[in-house]
């Protein structure tokens, strides 16, 4: 059975400790600037709320522990990177994605939200965007993903989504097509990685939500 997350807002409609991802939603919802993030249990959740939201933001919570051999196996991340990531809240509902430098989780570019589209769709696009502006600045800095499907649509230049086009996501589709057209018309140095979750923690580029 999978543990359920505990979430904390420091500035929300309520502010405090959620040990379900509707009620931290409702507490965050329609609120400019909210801050709040998940963690992995109550005490850490509890221990964090008493400290500021800047001490946590991009802090990774490994989710599970492994063996020293294991960890060596797989090594560190690389540090000089950028790391990518997506949010929505809703399947389909309201999407965001960042990149953010992978050692200082400095956010280097942010967008959205757009409304009706899908976290695979967000991952998808923010991979492409950093490879576009890496090219431009001619930086062949490796990305890191935590997304299987929106690696595979990157390296197979093409979104094999389910969601039906429509004015609610236009927006989503037009970027869509841009990203896929850049794609087709562009090469590019820089590797793609997966960031290992499991080892790692969350990737530096999360929004800290469900």
């Amino acid at each position: 059975m999978k543990k359920k997350k505990v979430y904390v807002v420091w500035k929300g409609k309520k502010n405090g400790v959620f040990t379900s991802w509707d009620e931290c939603k409702k507490s965050i919802d329609g609120f400019k600037g909210a801050e709040y993030k998940s963690f992995p249990d109550l005490n850490l959740a509890t221990k964090a709320a008493q400290e500021t939201y800047a001490k946590h933001k991009g802090v990774a919570q490994p989710k599970v522990a492994i063996s020293a051999e294991k960890r060596a196996l797989i090594g560190n991340p690389n540090l000089n990177t950028i790391a990518v990531d997506a949010a929505c809240s809703g399947n389909p509902g309201l999407m965001e994605y960042q990149g953010v430098d992978t050692k200082t989780k400095k956010v280097i570019f942010k967008k959205g939200p757009y409304k009706n589209s899908t976290n695979n769709i967000g991952e998808f696009l923010a991979l492409v965007h950093a490879l576009a502006l890496l090219k431009k600045n001619d930086n062949a800095s490796p990305i890191y993903s935590d997304s299987k499907i929106a690696i595979g649509w990157v390296k197979r230049k093409r979104v094999n989504t389910k969601l039906v086009r429509n004015a609610a996501n236009e927006d989503s589709f037009e970027l869509i097509d841009r990203a896929l057209k850049w794609l087709h018309t562009n090469d590019y140095q820089n590797k793609i990685l997966k960031w290992e979750t499991k080892v790692w923690g969350e990737i530096p580029a999360d929004f800290g939500r469900k």
